[in-house]
């Protein structure tokens, strides 16, 4: 069996659920020693989309509007609960979600057509709720910077999240919108273990880089939330606390976490990246995981697919409230002004005479 890819996170290419073949890896005789590990290249593609604004009314989270600028996460984290979605497009939920991308060229000007929509009720938008806006390939395709450009036009207030220090890169936008109570940022820090980091989120930005985003970010007057998500017991749970302390210096104002999340596809592929990264604390690992969901791998309802039940679940929720509030992480995020939000003028229309 050959080695898993170089910078990747799942360690397989599953089928999608969807196929009428399935096909699975196995066993033909290679050892490590025999092969070197083999390159998988990254493809991009675009996208074609009539809207760039996805709505939902999910009690649990807070937003109900959103946009994701890519489909699919070079950042290659073995958990990411926006793995099964791939299979939709008749792709692996492994490797093909991390290697096999897509973007939206048009989300700046899709964006601004239905923002400018006279039927258009202004709300927080919230940048990045499925796959990272600034995973590597924006550096170069810049969908998200075009997306910001267009919100900071007309005023219009969202939150972000990443786990990216490319979110810097943007402070010129974002900090003048902040001032007016337009823009919100969360970075998500999993573990300040460059180790454990390198292995779960393989391409993401070091646990340090993200730190000093937080940092910069912060010292922008942007308010500034960190992500411990997901938690993970038995591996990254001791670290709750180093984390939020961490976050705290870097100038946080707030901190959230979320429970591990294994739907569908993921569950195998979180297993099999435990058997071959992790293979001294994988069985310890999913079993306190199920003594988080009731017996099972994930419970899906609202309420619970988030923090989970049970002592173990518990225990977590109560260690994180009490170390949010003695890093003075449980400050309230100041409110976002939904009263800026301005449809501009275009080039040729004819201004109000008392504008």
């Amino acid at each position: 069996m050959a080695l898993p890819p170089n910078g990747r996170g799942a360690r397989s290419n599953v089928s999608s659920r969807y196929d009428s073949q399935q096909r699975e890896s196995f066993d033909d005789g290679w050892k490590p020693e025999d092969v070197d590990p083999p390159k998988l290249t990254t493809t991009v593609s675009p996208m074609k989309s009539k809207t760039v604004i996805a709505r939902n009314d999910s009690p649990d989270i807070g937003f109900d509007k959103s946009i994701n600028p890519y489909r699919g996460c070079e950042h290659g984290c073995i958990y990411c609960y926006a793995r099964p979605a791939h299979a939709y497009l008749g792709l692996s939920p492994g490797l093909d979600f991390e290697s096999r991308l897509y973007f939206k060229p048009e989300a700046g000007l899709l964006l601004e057509k239905e923002l400018s929509n006279p039927r258009y009720k202004p709300s927080t938008i919230h940048i990045g709720g499925d796959t990272d806006p600034y995973q590597p390939v924006e550096r170069t395709l810049r969908v998200t910077r075009a997306v910001i450009e267009t919100l900071s036009r007309f005023r219009h207030p969202f939150s972000i999240i990443t786990k990216s220090a490319l979110i810097t890169r943007d402070i010129d936008l974002m900090g003048p919108m902040a001032a007016e109570g337009l823009a919100h940022a969360s970075v998500s820090i999993t573990s300040l273990d460059r180790r454990l980091a390198r292995s779960m989120e393989p391409r993401a930005a070091t646990p340090e880089r993200r730190l000093d985003a937080v940092r910069r970010l912060a010292a922008a007057g942007i308010p500034t939330n960190v992500m411990f998500a997901p938690i993970i017991p038995g591996l990254n749970d001791h670290e709750m606390e180093g984390v939020l302390q961490r976050a705290a210096e870097a100038g946080a104002m707030s901190a959230h976490y979320v429970l591990l999340r294994l739907p569908l596809e993921i569950k195998d592929l979180f297993g099999e990246w435990l058997e071959t990264d992790h293979p001294d604390r994988a069985r310890r690992v999913m079993s306190l995981v199920r003594q988080t969901r009731g017996g099972a791998a994930y419970q899906s309802e609202f309420g619970k697919r988030m923090r989970g039940d049970g002592p173990v679940a518990d225990l977590i929720a109560e260690r994180f409230r009490k170390a949010r509030k003695r890093f003075g992480l449980d400050r309230p995020s100041p409110p976002y002004d939904l009263t800026k939000f301005r449809v501009p003028p275009k080039a040729g229309d004819q201004m109000g005479l008392f504008d």
